[in-house]
């Protein structure tokens, strides 16, 4: 697999983003610009300039008319994606860490950071589907994580929850329309950061990855871990692939915890596991640091890797990946 090389960025990647289609991938980092490119062929499409801080997250709605961006300028904004206007701006006390659009395009949510006095808390708001209209400065829903700060979060199916991961490895689950906590489980380890959590397609199942240098695939209805997928370094993304299962996992260890700064110690690769037999089937190697947001192709033909080079590689899946297969999955095949 021979990878694209996107490098249109400064500073580290922070999130690469696929729209619902699959042909354009949205990228953030720590240099202020947000990136449109082609998926297919690497081509810039555009940039969106405005944040005054570092980027920490993107996401697109599912018609890809609109984007929004959360960063440490302490504003969460919406933009419309074909022309690079900026529609709204939300300012917060603190810095947004992760923003996610709910499955119909209607809600945005945004998880801000506990920092200097202020708690870290989970907001909703309304969104219009249409780039003309005025969008709301008020929130629908504003949960407060007074425990442990949610570090991610995403909406269940119909949006009927809230589940978000949180600082102490935690996952909890909150009422969708009322922000009522229904339920907390320990699904990683104690005081290990959860750094990322990626829907499978249907969003009735998800997955975690934590610094426990473990990923976690876990029911949406009932927190239960169905899997566990042991690496030998801390993780920073974790994503399920539709058509095959695999799940992809990425990170290494930061630049400063790293004695020996060689590639192969800092063991910065994706690793591709089995989703069910939780073993792992290959690595891909390519980036100079750790890889900081692993992202799939919604039709599964390739995924997409950012990492802390500032480099975005995407990769399209060659005939082999999908030929390979267990012997179990060959003999269901005949049956």
């Amino acid at each position: 697999m021979r990878p694209i090389l996107l490098s249109g960025h400064e500073r580290a990647l922070t999130q690469v983003k696929y729209n619902a289609d699959g042909d354009i991938i949205f990228s953030v980092s720590k240099d202020h610009v947000v990136c449109a490119w082609f998926s297919h062929n690497g081509e810039r499409l555009g940039t969106y300039h405005g944040h005054q801080g570092a980027l920490w997250t993107v996401d697109v709605d599912p018609t890809s008319t609109l984007l929004a961006t959360g960063g440490a300028d302490n504003t969460m904004r919406l933009w419309e994606v074909k022309t690079g206007k900026l529609l709204k701006t939300w300012d917060f006390e603190t810095s947004i860490k992760r923003v996610e659009f709910s499955p119909d395009g209607r809600q945005l949510l945004g998880v801000t950071e506990k920092r200097s006095g202020h708690l870290g808390s989970i907001v909703v708001y309304e969104i219009d589907p249409d780039p003309q209209a005025e969008q709301t400065s008020e929130q629908s829903l504003r949960i407060v994580c007074d425990e442990s700060k949610a570090t991610v979060a995403g909406f269940s199916y119909l949006a009927q929850m809230i589940i978000a991961g949180h600082e102490d490895g935690t996952v909890s689950q909150y009422d969708g329309k009322t922000g009522e906590l229904l339920y907390n489980a320990p699904v990683h380890e104690p005081d290990m950061q959860i750094t990322d959590l990626q829907w499978a397609p249907d969003r009735t199942y998800f997955i975690t990855a934590s610094k426990d240098k473990t990923a976690k695939l876990v029911v949406t209805e009932s927190l239960e871990v169905l899997k566990s997928y042991p690496t030998d370094t801390p993780l920073n993304s974790a994503a399920i692939t539709p058509v095959k299962d695999y799940v992809i996992l990425g990170g290494g260890q930061a630049a400063m915890d790293v004695t020996t700064t060689s590639a192969r110690q800092g063991k910065f690769e994706a690793r591709f596991y089995h989703k069910v037999f939780m073993e792992e089937i290959g690595r891909v190697r390519g980036h100079f640091g750790p890889l900081n947001y692993v992202a799939v192709h919604p039709q599964g033909t390739g995924y997409c890797s950012g990492g802390e080079d500032g480099y975005v590689r995407v990769h399209h899946f060659d005939k082999p990946y999908f030929d390979f297969l267990y012997e179990v999955e060959r003999e269901q095949a005949n049956l």
